[in-house]
């Protein structure tokens, strides 16, 4: 069916093309086949703003010779660059070529920059200056618009400056998360819990666990409720790095915290999404844009400067 679509949408965009161009074409024939009566005056007899006078002179010739070469140029063009559906052109530009050309001619231009990072552990790299000035502006350009240009992150984005990581934080797997991207999801669990009161009673106790402020007899109540998100949480509530599920004893809330926040994420679940650096970025770049987030953690000490 997409592609019966998709074949129509190319011929109905290129039909529409043609009949501008050719439209054009019939409208300077009908304009210039066109007699308006003479009178003395030779004007049309129209009159705007009471002595602006429509003149009956013919159209230039220079202009009518302009309007034809834009026709031609205009089939010229369409025969050598896309622009009728489907059809690509005699030269096959596109911008995609031209986008992916100019991307590698940057990145083989930056390899010798990039060379004496690869090398490299990713510990030893995070304590280099030079490659933490190139990690922040990849930073920034990348993963600020969501982390923030400080890393501390916001509502649903992780504090990257902190030592609570949903998947590890050791250097193989920060590069594991940039390159592959990660998606997180917590199912709606409000049915294997039970009742409303019960997913009031586990979000007090999930509260107790990080002796966040809570209601005590409803903690005790949800305790044997909490069974139902041991499976990803652990009984403990530590979570599970491979999992990517929360740590729930350290009072740090990715999606908010509270009596409310919690129901809510029982009764509604949520999936959040990190996309995959792998193809926008280099292997190169990747490596020190870990070392880069790697560091906001870890704090490490500057390298020694060489002799």
């Amino acid at each position: 069916m997409s592609d019966f679509t998709a074949n129509f949408w190319s011929v109905y965009v290129a039909g529409i093309t043609l009949a501008g161009i050719l439209a054009c074409l019939v409208l300077l024939w009908i304009a210039g086949r066109k007699k308006v009566p003479l009178n003395a005056a030779n004007d049309t007899g129209h009159v705007w703003d009471e002595d602006l006078t429509e003149m009956n002179n013919p159209l230039p010739m220079w202009w009518v010779w302009m309007f034809v070469l834009t026709i031609v140029f205009s089939l010229l063009y369409l025969v050598a660059y896309p622009g009728l559906g489907a059809y690509e052109g005699q030269l096959k530009w596109s911008t995609r070529a031209e986008y992916d050309g100019e991307m590698a001619k940057a990145q083989k231009e930056l390899e010798p920059l990039y060379a004496q990072f690869t090398a490299r552990k990713v510990e030893e790299v995070a304590g280099d200056a030079n490659a933490m000035a190139i990690g922040e502006r990849l930073f920034m350009n990348n993963c600020a618009q969501c982390h923030g240009s400080d890393a501390r992150g916001s509502k649903g984005f992780p504090n990257l400056t902190d030592k609570d990581w949903l998947h590890g934080g050791e250097p193989a797997k920060i590069v594991e998360t940039i390159t592959r991207g990660r998606t997180g999801q917590m199912p709606p669990m409000a049915a294997a819990v039970g009742s409303p009161d019960d997913v009031k009673n586990v979000a007090n106790y999930v509260l107790s666990l990080s002796s966040a402020p809570h209601d005590s007899v409803r903690a005790q109540l949800g305790k044997s409720k909490f069974t139902a998100c041991a499976a990803c949480h652990g009984i403990d509530g530590k979570g599970s790095p491979a999992l990517g599920a929360p740590n729930l004893t350290d009072d740090i809330w990715l999606h908010g915290w509270g009596e409310q926040a919690i129901v809510a994420m029982v009764m509604n679940g949520k999936t959040s999404q990190m996309p995959a650096q792998e193809g926008k970025l280099t292997d190169a770049q990747i490596h020190v844009l870990a070392a880069y987030v790697w560091g906001m953690s870890n704090k490490p000490a500057p390298a020694a400067a060489k002799p």
